[in-house]
């Protein structure tokens, strides 16, 4: 296989050595190039020696620089696709008509290391754990959801699910930081099993940064999928109270709380949220776990540094339902009534998935029509596309801007940005 370059930025190593777009890397200092890990590991070297299909360039590199060389597409060749049919699976939740590329599943140990994706190990063999190893990656993240082999084959319906489970051991042994993730479902990884799982992480503390363990979403377009329950109230603070008791157990054994609960827990069982010190750094902040806290302690301190005046004219905030009380509990911060904040419901999904992440344009369209949105409307970057302006529904930021006839600003997960937002 050869890696095609698709670009060469101007005056870099790789252009002033007369490599350009359109020539193919055979090898790098003997190393075939089959994707990006390949890429990474034989070009970091203080002379890289490139095999072109019709020349052989040599770059001195003492300086270890970037060589300025891009392709087409992140990885090189294509994403591994996900082998596992997951009874929580949320694509497999989707409604139809939406973009093709939403009803991809990625099951990549190199979007891991490259974007923070998680992968469940199931399409990985040996070999694959070998290279992470060898090219001593500096960690993976993994979704585990349960250390039980016969629970976790029969929740990812995946006969190979439980027998990678040693692989764990292989990465924390082998060097590796280890970020797990447990989407929690009712009557499956639970209870005594959630309690299990959790035994058994926690002896992988030496290599283990931390546990997200968030519940499992369930939208209204489940027809022919495995039955399932979400949490309500008492469900959800009996896993706070449970989970609790692990934090205090891993915080005593090894100084770190290691296991965090995603905010839904907390809004869902409408318990105060853990202050900002106790999530440690926020390592799965991405993972909806320390969102809230960490936006409400970014508020505040930009708060007290700041001498703030309210705008003078009116502006507004759509929000999802579960983030409503923060959101509301922050804007009153600033003791006045020229911000209205708008809680939306998910009539795309369905009402049972209130997180804001997850709201799409036309739902912002079809509840806001008609109502006093002031001289802009302000939304979270969560609800759009990674360093996009689209929903998930395909309406652009712009389509909402002119349906709803305001300025829409898109505003960071930022205290600080929600702040200067608010009062500019």
């Amino acid at each position: 296989m050869s890696a095609i370059i698709a670009t060469v930025e101007p005056k870099s190593l790789a252009f002033d050595a007369g490599i350009r777009a359109g020539d193919q890397i055979l090898s790098i200092n003997g190393i075939a190039i089959y994707d990006y890990l390949d890429y990474m590991y034989a070009s970091c070297q203080e002379v890289v020696e490139i095999q072109l299909a019709d020349r052989l360039v040599s770059i001195p590199n003492e300086d270890f620089m970037p060589l300025g060389i891009g392709f087409d597409t992140l990885l090189i060749d294509e994403p591994r696709s996900c082998h596992n049919r997951c009874v929580f699976c949320f694509i497999d939740q989707l409604p139809k008509g939406m973009r093709e590329t939403c009803y991809f599943k990625d099951d990549d140990y190199r979007l891991s290391f490259l974007q923070g994706n998680y992968v469940s190990m199931t399409n990985m063999k040996q070999e694959d754990v070998d290279r992470i190893l060898r090219y001593n990656l500096p960690r993976i993240n993994i979704s585990v959801h349960t250390t039980n082999p016969e629970l976790r084959q029969t929740m990812l319906h995946n006969k190979r699910a439980g027998e990678v489970l040693s692989y764990l051991k292989q990465f924390a042994d082998g060097g590796l930081n280890i970020n797990a993730q447990i989407v929690l479902c009712p009557g499956y990884n639970d209870g005594k099993e959630l309690d299990r799982t959790l035994e058994d992480l926690g002896q992988l503390a030496y290599s283990i940064e931390s546990i997200s363990i968030v519940p499992v979403g369930l939208s209204d377009h489940r027809q022919g999928l495995s039955p399932l329950t979400g949490f309500d109230k008492a469900s959800s603070s009996a896993v706070i109270k449970q989970v609790t008791r692990w934090q205090e157990e891993f915080l005593k054994k090894y100084g770190t709380r290691l296991v965090y609960l995603g905010d839904e827990f907390y809004l869902m069982a409408e318990q105060a949220l853990p202050d900002y010190v106790n999530y440690e750094g926020f390592p799965q902040i991405e993972n909806g776990v320390g969102l809230c806290a960490s936006l409400r302690y970014e508020f505040c301190e930009a708060l007290k540094d700041s001498r703030f005046s309210l705008p003078k004219g009116r502006k507004s905030i759509a929000t999802g339902i579960s983030a409503l009380p923060l959101i509301q509990e922050l804007v009153g911060m600033l003791k006045g009534d020229c911000i209205a904040v708008y809680p939306i419901e998910n009539h795309f999904f369905g009402k049972r998935i209130t997180v804001t992440g997850l709201l799409t344009g036309g739902d912002l369209v079809s509840q806001l029509k008609g109502k006093d949105l002031g001289e802009e409307l302000l939304i979270s970057s969560a609800m759009l596309r990674h360093n996009d302006t689209v929903f998930l529904d395909d309406m652009t930021v712009a389509e909402l801007s002119n349906q709803l006839g305001v300025l829409v600003t898109v505003v960071p997960n930022d205290g600080y940005a929600l702040l200067e937002a608010l009062l500019k």
